[in-house]
C-alpha cells in the first residue's frame, strides 16, 4: 500500500469513467440502515492491495456498505442494452449495482470493484436496486468455487448486511455484495451504442477494451477474434465441470472472458445435456448442452455490433465478420476436446477421443448417474461401483483403456493429472441452499463458512468433508430451482 494513504484509504481511479458522460450515469450509493459485516475475502483483499482489517473496520464495512465512499471513488451505473432469452432491450444498464473505480492488484492487473445492491439508479426500471442476502451469498460462493475450480471469474470481496428488509415475495433481509472483476464491460454495452448508430461510441469502447484486455490486438477485427477465443474456452471449461450459467443473455457476458452474473446458476447433479435449473428458462433456452450454441451466437451480436469498425463498406464488413464468427467452433470444439482429454486421462491426441467422451456422456444419461462423481472416480478406478446395471459401463470402459494403454505415462502419473482435472468437491445445489436457508432464516452462518472452507480446494480429498462429495438425494436434487 502507497506510503501516502491511510489504512482506510483505497487506491481508486476511474479509467472507465474518463469516457463520455453518456457510456454510464454519475450518482452515490444510497446509504443503508445499519450495515453489518458477514463475510470478508481476506486473501482477495490482500491480493488487491487493500488491508484486511482497515476493511473490517466500522470505516470500512460503511465503505462496503455504500454509506461513505472511499477516496478517489467515482460511482458510476454503467449502461448497457441485450438480448434476454432472444429479445432485444435497447437499454437496460446496472440497475442495482455501482462501479467505484479500479485498483492495480498485486499482479499489475486492474480489476473493477463494483457494489452490487447499492439502492436505485436510473437504469433500474421501477426496481429498488437493493439485493437480498440469499442470491448475495450464492454470488459469494459460486464465484469463489469457480475461481477455485481454476474458471475465469468475477469475485467477491465482502458480503454485507444493510438492516434493512427487501421486498420480493416476501420481505427479506438485505444486503450489498462487494464484486471483483477485469471489468464489467459486456457485449450488451457494445450493442447499447450501436443500437443507436452512434459509431463513435462504439470505436471509443472498442479503443478502451483493447487498451485495457487486449493490448496485443492489431485491430478490431483482431478483437473480436480475441474476445471469440476467449468465450469459447470459457464455455468449454464450464461444460467439463458441469456448470451451468442459466441466463446467458448478451447483457451477461464479459468481453473479458470471465464468468459473470450469478443469478440463475447451477451445478449439474446426475447429468443429462437438457438440464435446465432456471425457474424462468420454460423453453430451455440455455440448458447445459445448448451453452456452447448460445455462446455462438452472442458472439454473432457482438460482431454486428463491431461490424461499421472492420469496413466502411456494409458487405466487406459483413463478410468479415462471418469470416471471423467462423473461427468460434474451431476453438470451441478444440478447447472442449481438449479439456475432456484431461479428465479421462489423456495425455496425446487422437482422432477418435473427442467421441469417446461423448460416449461416457451417454453412458451416464442413459444411467442417471452424478456428473462429478463419475469423472473423479473414473480416475480412482471405482466408478463401476456407481451403476446399478454396469454393463453399459463396463463396455465402454473397455475402450477407455484400450486407448490409455496408448498413453507414454504410468498409471500413477495418470491418477494424479485425472485428479487435479476431476473435481471432488463442488457447490452441490442443496449444500447451497442449505447454507442460504441457514443464514436467512438463523442469522447462522456456520454452513456458509463450512462451505467455503471445502470449496476452496476443490480436488484435494478430505475426510472429514465426504458428506460434500455426495450428490443429493432424489428428493433434494427434484425439488431444485433457482430464481
Amino acid at each position: 500500500m502507497p506510503d501516502d494513504l491511510s489504512p482506510h484509504a483505497w487506491p481508486l481511479d476511474n479509467s472507465y469513467a474518463r469516457l463520455p458522460d453518456r457510456f454510464y450515469a454519475r450518482l452515490a450509493p444510497t446509504p443503508v440502515a445499519t450495515p453489518k459485516l458477514v463475510k470478508l475475502n481476506r486473501p482477495l483483499a490482500l491480493q488487491l492491495g487493500l488491508d484486511p482489517e482497515a476493511l473490517a473496520s466500522p470505516e470500512g464495512v460503511a465503505m462496503l456498505a455504500g454509506n461513505k465512499l472511499p477516496p478517489g471513488a467515482e460511482p458510476i451505473a454503467l449502461a448497457y442494452a441485450g438480448h434476454q432469452f432472444g429479445n432485444f432491450v435497447p437499454q437496460l444498464g446496472d440497475g442495482r449495482a455501482l462501479l467505484l473505480g479500479e485498483v492495480i492488484d498485486n499482479t499489475g492487473v486492474r480489476r473493477d470493484i463494483q457494489l452490487k445492491g447499492s439502492g436505485p439508479t436510473p437504469f433500474s426500471r421501477r426496481g429498488d436496486g437493493r439485493a437480498a442476502l440469499g442470491p448475495v451469498l450464492r454470488e459469494y460462493i459460486i464465484s469463489e468455487a469457480m475461481h477455485a475450480l481454476g474458471i475465469p471469474t468475477t469475485r467477491s470481496l465482502a458480503a454485507v448486511t444493510t438492516g434493512e428488509p427487501v421486498y420480493r415475495e416476501t420481505a427479506l433481509p438485505g444486503a450489498v455484495l462487494t464484486r471483483v472483476a477485469s471489468s464489467h464491460i459486456r457485449v450488451g454495452t457494445f450493442q447499447f451504442f450501436a443500437a443507436r448508430g452512434d459509431v463513435d461510441a462504439v470505436k471509443l469502447l472498442a479503443d478502451h477494451v483493447i487498451a485495457r484486455h487486449y493490448p496485443d490486438a492489431t485491430g478490431y477485427r483482431d478483437l473480436y477474434e480475441k474476445v471469440i477465443a476467449r468465450q469459447a474456452a470459457l464455455v468449454a471449461q464450464w461444460l467439463c465441470i458441469g456448470f451451468i450459467h442459466g441466463v446467458m443473455n448478451t447483457d451477461n457476458v464479459s468481453i473479458a472472458g470471465e464468468t459473470i452474473d450469478y443469478g440463475p446458476c447451477a451445478f449439474m447433479d446426475v447429468y443429462h445435456p437438457e438440464t435446465v435449473f432456471s425457474s424462468i428458462d420454460h423453453m430451455g433456452r440455455y440448458a447445459y448442452a445448448k451453452q456452447p450454441q448460445i455462446a455462438g451466437w452472442n458472439m454473432a451480436r457482438l460482431g454486428e455490433a463491431l461490424m461499421p469498425l472492420f469496413s466502411g463498406d456494409p458487405d466487406e464488413a459483413l463478410k468479415q465478420a462471418n469470416e471471423s464468427l467462423q473461427t468460434y467452433n474451431v476453438r470451441f470444439g478444440r478447447a472442449l476436446v481438449g479439456g475432456l482429454r484431461r479428465k479421462l486421462g489423456l495425455f496425446t491426441e487422437q482422432d477418435g477421443d473427442g467421441e469417446l467422451a461423448q460416449a461416457f456422456f451417454s453412458v451416464l444419461a442413459d444411467n442417471g448417474i452424478d456428473f462429478t462423481q463419475a469423472f473423479r472416480r473414473l480416475g480412482e478406478g471405482t466408478a463401476r461401483g456407481l451403476f446399478d446395471e454396469p454393463a453399459p459401463f463396463d463396455a465402454w470402459e473397455q475402450r477407455w483403456r484400450d486407448r490409455i494403454a496408448q498413453e507414454p505415462q504410468d498409471e500413477a502419473t495418470r491418477r494424479e493429472a485425472m485428479r487435479a482435472a476431476n473435481p471432488i468437491y463442488i457447490p452441490r445445489n442443496h449444500r447451497v441452499e442449505a447454507a442460504l436457508g441457514a443464514a436467512i432464516e438463523r442469522g447462522d452462518y456456520g454452513p456458509f463458512e463450512e462451505l467455503l472452507t471445502v470449496l476452496a480446494r476443490p480436488f484435494a480429498e478430505r475426510s472429514e468433508f465426504d458428506a460434500y462429495a455426495l450428490p443429493p438425494s432424489e428428493d433434494e436434487q427434484r425439488n431444485f430451482r433457482t430464481y
